[in-house]
C-alpha cells in the first residue's frame, strides 16, 4: 500500500493511505511556510507532540471540524479535550494500536508547552511503514534503541538549533536512528532557526554513508 507523507513546513506533516489521513503538529496559522490553511485539512486523527503554539497549532479548529481524534500526552490531549474534541491520551513509553497501525510515545528532551507533562516524539506505525518522528528534541543517547522496535522507513529530525538539535546534532541522531531515508525539519521557519536541509542531507551522506532527502514545504513523496 502507498504511504504518503506530506509536509507542510515547520514541525507539521501528514501521513496518507487508504483514504485514511493522520496530521501531525498541525500548525498553519502563524506558519510562515503558509503552504496549506487549517480549514484546507481533512483528517481523521492528529498527533500533537507537545503544547507549544507552533506545534499544537490548529488543532482545535481541525479537531473540531473533522471529528478527528487527537492522540497525545495525557496533559496535551486534556487540552484538547477542555476544547471540546474526541482525544485518545498516552504517555512517554506507552504504544497503542489504531485502525492504521499504532503509535508509540517516545521521550524529546524540550519543554512541554503544557503545564506539567514532558514533549513527546512518537514511532508511527502506518498502514505498514514506520515513522519516527522526532519532535522537539535535543540529541540524547537513547535514540539508538529506537531502532530495537523495528526496521525504521522515515525519520522526521530538527535541524533548526537554538531550539532543538541542529545540525551537527541531527547528524549523529541520524546514524543512531539508522531509518532508511532521513528528513530534514523544523528549520527556516523564523531568522533564528535559519538551515540549509540540503547541506544536511549531503553531509549525512558523506560523513555517515546514510540516505537523506529535503522535501521542500509543500511537497508529497511516497514513503520508500
Amino acid at each position: 500500500m502507498d504511504v504518503r507523507l506530506t509536509y507542510y513546513g515547520h514541525a507539521c506533516f501528514s501521513l496518507s493511505c487508504n483514504a485514511v489521513t493522520l496530521i501531525a503538529d498541525p500548525f498553519f496559522t502563524g506558519n510562515t511556510w503558509r503552504k496549506a490553511a487549517a480549514e484546507d485539512i481533512s483528517c481523521h486523527y492528529i498527533f500533537v507532540s507537545h503544547g507549544h503554539h507552533d506545534h499544537y497549532g490548529d488543532a482545535d479548529s481541525i479537531g473540531g471540524r473533522n471529528d478527528a481524534l487527537l492522540i497525545a500526552s495525557a496533559e496535551v490531549a486534556a487540552k484538547g479535550a477542555a476544547a471540546g474534541l474526541r482525544t485518545h491520551a498516552m504517555h512517554l513509553g506507552g504504544k497503542s494500536d489504531f485502525p492504521f497501525g499504532s503509535l508509540r510515545l517516545v521521550p524529546a528532551f524540550h519543554g512541554a508547552g503544557v503545564p506539567g507533562g514532558h514533549a513527546a516524539g512518537a514511532l508511527i506505525t502506518f498502514f505498514g511503514k514506520t515513522v519516527y518522528f522526532a519532535g522537539d528534541t535535543a540529541l540524547y543517547s537513547d535514540m539508538k534503541l529506537l531502532n530495537r522496535f523495528g526496521d525504521i522507513d522515515c525519520a522526521l529530525l530538527p535541524i533548526g538549533d537554538n531550539f532543538t538539535m541542529g545540525p551537527e546534532d541531527a547528524l549523529l541522531a541520524a546514524d543512531w536512528v539508522k531509518a532508511n531515508v532521513t528528513i530534514p525539519i523544523h528549520y527556516g521557519t523564523w531568522p533564528v532557526i535559519e538551515q540549509d536541509p540540503q547541506a544536511f542531507v549531503e553531509a549525512l551522506t558523506t560523513q555517515y554513508g546514510r540516505r537523506g532527502l529535503v522535501v521542500e514545504p509543500g511537497g508529497t513523496l511516497l514513503l520508500p
